[in-house]
């Protein structure tokens, strides 16, 4: 891969505000096979997010298991994972897309503003 990929700390807020973008449209399967080849995710955790029948729960514990990981690569790979799948090319396009300040400043603007008391 030729791309300058993102800081694992600037996927890991991408990730976390698409969330459930990803968790509804990323078979977890291919994801976790990738992942462990990289030594992201233990055998342990692979048996165990196996186990789960359900596509959506599937990746939705494995994002959270990722989430609390101390890889410093865990979202770097995802994001590699995720890229090797060219169904999912238009998901890569949102990350790469989705602007992190944009979306504090969008949080920041819905927020009710402070009543300011006079003394």
């Amino acid at each position: 891969m030729d791309c300058v990929v993102e800081s694992n700390a600037v996927l890991k807020v991408k990730f976390q505000k698409l969330h459930s973008i990803v968790v509804s449209n990323v078979n977890a399967a291919n994801v976790i096979d990738f992942l462990f080849q990289h030594e992201v995710v233990s055998a342990q955790d692979v048996r165990s997010l196996q186990r789960q029948n359900d596509p959506q729960q599937r990746c939705f514990d494995l994002l959270m298991l990722l989430h609390g990981s101390q890889s410093p690569q865990a979202f770097v790979q995802l994001y590699r994972a995720i890229s090797n799948e060219p169904h999912l090319q238009w998901l890569v396009d949102s990350i790469d897309e989705f602007s992190i300040q944009s979306a504090e400043q969008q949080r920041y603007l819905s927020e009710p503003a402070g009543k300011c008391e006079s003394l």
